[in-house]
Parts: structure tokens; sequence; C-alpha cells
């Protein structure tokens, strides 16, 4: 179809499209790791030990995840001694989470054919979710 320029389309002309029945999915999830603060001292206070590296003289670095960010973690770091690196207030692209997203689309993107509507959708969801193993989550952490 040709149209002039500024000339805009009339309802005759347009013709909609519905993808997956017309609705949406928005999905909840997240990856953690329990006990912050413990993971911190049994891992991170050994490291420093085992190397010995003085807390004094060692920056952290971790993003503003609210377990990263929560009072007692804060308190923890100072009663150690140790200092945390400035980070981005919002940097999604660093975020574990991001890369569960990412893995998640690659393996729905390998169906060879799209979904029916949002309920097929939403079971490919959670078959996907569910072969995520907790291995891959901790490479992500």
């Amino acid at each position: 179809m040709w149209k002039k320029k500024g000339e805009g389309l009339t309802s005759r002309e347009v013709k909609g499209t519905v993808k997956f029945e017309g609705g949406s999915l928005m999905v909840w999830g997240c990856i953690g790791w329990n006990g912050y603060v413990a993971t911190l001292e049994g891992g991170l206070l050994q490291s420093m030990e085992g190397s010995g590296i003085p807390a004094g003289e060692v920056i952290f670095q971790q993003d503003n995840d609210p377990k990263y960010t929560s009072r007692r973690a804060q308190i923890w770091f100072e009663e150690q001694d140790i200092r945390l690196l400035d980070w981005p207030a919002q940097s999604p692209d660093l975020k574990p989470i991001e890369h569960t997203w990412g893995h998640l689309k690659r393996h729905l993107s390998d169906y060879d054919r799209g979904p029916t509507g949002v309920h097929q959708l939403w079971d490919r969801v959670v078959a996907e979710w569910g072969k995520i193993s907790v291995e891959e989550c901790q490479k992500w952490i």
C-alpha cells in the first residue's frame, strides 16, 4: 500500500493481530543463597585467612540486592573492617537472576512451534524452570 507523507491509515487498511490468544504472562522468580552473612563468614573470611589477606586491605564488591544491603549485612562488614565498593543503583545486567531469564528465554525459543496460548506458554515456563539445576544457579551467583 502506498500513502503520501503525513497521510494516516484508516481502520479498513489495518488488520489487527493477536498473539498468544491476546493474553500476557507475568512471571516472578528468584534465585538466592540462604544465609548471606553465614556464607560470608564461612567463605569470605576463611578465604581471606587462608590467603593471609587482612580485612582492612579488602574492598568487597557486591550489587545492591536487598539481602546484601540489609542492616545486618552492613553491620557485619563494619565489624569485620571490610570496605565495600560503590555499586550502581540500577545494574540489572549484573544481577544473577538476569542470567536465569536469559537461560529461560533461550530454552523457550528451542521449541519447534510457538505456544498456542498463555496456558501452554505457562506450562513451558514451568517445565523449563524445573530443568534449571542448582549448579547452574550457583554459577550465576
